[in-house]
């Protein structure tokens, strides 16, 4: 008896998703942010008279629009906390500190921030504490670098009426999203990849409705059942449908404008996504042949260009639209 040779190892790669959101911003978030850059705290009063630090638009209760403004003190109270032992690439401070809801003196609802505390042992409910402002500052949440644990004995401010007036108001912000991952194909794509690199495109057929899926995802997500046969399909294929990419994506070198297409292999039951070259933009076409033209390394398609064969008849790939 011969025995079942073992599955392939697991791919694993880290993997970073990153982008800028740009957004602007009304007058309420606007006069917020623009006073924190002025070392004032702003928050909004609702209907029924709560003061919401940090201030909304509209009033979570009624849906009303809220416009009514006061400043509330830089002092205020740890309501819950937790603990960071191991600060993250882009958040408030480099060393251990806890995440705390902050209600400042004045304000109803609580402030999310970090608080500077030498450990846990330092940090409790209901202890005291202020505004640590960040030595420069633009008009951002970062403009208040951080809490610090506070001992003074200050009566205890009341929210005071303000017009939210400033000089060089802040209209838009730029906050940068950033999300670091491990990501694991699959046994199933980890197979894929791998016969990628031997300059083969590799799918799984569904035992049931014998559909061929390219990428293979290890089960039929129609039938529900394991895809355990392996099918060499392509390398040629037929465009089934395109855009034309008009707007260059960052650390992208590839020029505006190009042409980002469904590609049906030969033998697949499903396209997959991939770029067309070798060809202007504007003469792609819905049942254009093509070919992969493989990567320096050869370990994916860079792009596909046209093969030189007549197009496909559009009965031959309209259910792969």
């Amino acid at each position: 008896m011969t025995a079942a040779a073992p599955p392939p190892e697991v791919l694993r790669a880290p993997l970073v998703v990153e982008f800028p959101f740009t957004r602007s911003l009304g007058p309420v978030q606007s006069a917020f942010l623009t006073g924190l850059r002025e070392r004032t705290v702003l928050g909004v009063r609702t209907e029924a008279g709560q003061v919401l630090v940090p201030p909304v638009e509209y009033d979570p209760d009624t849906a009303a629009e809220l416009r009514d403004l006061v400043e509330v003190g830089t002092i205020g109270t740890v309501t819950t906390w937790a603990w960071n032992p191991e600060p993250r690439r882009g958040q408030p401070l480099d060393t251990p500190f806890a995440w705390v809801l902050v209600r400042l003196d004045g304000a109803d609802t609580a402030l999310l921030h970090a608080l500077d505390a030498p450990g846990p042992e330092a940090v409790r409910t209901g202890l005291r504490v202020r505004v640590r402002w960040a030595a420069e500052r633009s008009g951002a949440i970062t403009d208040i670098a951080c809490f610090e644990p506070h001992d003074g004995t200050a009566d205890r401010e009341e929210a005071r009426d303000h017009d939210g007036a400033f000089p060089d108001p802040v209209t838009g912000i730029v906050a940068p999203a950033r999300l670091d991952y491990t990501y694991s194909p699959g046994r199933a794509q980890t197979r894929y990849l791998r016969s990628l690199g031997e300059r083969r495109t590799v799918g799984e057929r569904c035992p049931s409705c014998t559909k061929v899926y390219v990428p293979p995802r290890g089960a039929c997500p129609t039938c529900g059942v394991a895809t355990t046969d392996r099918v060499e399909v392509g390398p040629r294929g037929t465009v089934t449908t395109y855009c034309i990419v008009n707007i260059k994506a960052k650390n992208l070198d590839i020029e505006v404008p190009y042409v980002y297409a469904h590609i049906a292999l030969d033998g697949a039951g499903l396209a997959l996504h991939g770029r067309i070259a070798g060809i202007p933009y504007d003469q792609v076409r819905m049942g254009l042949r093509v070919e992969p033209v493989w990567s320096d390394d050869g370990r994916y398609p860079d792009h596909y260009r046209p093969c030189g064969e007549p197009d496909a008849d559009y009965d031959t790939y309209k259910e792969l639209l």
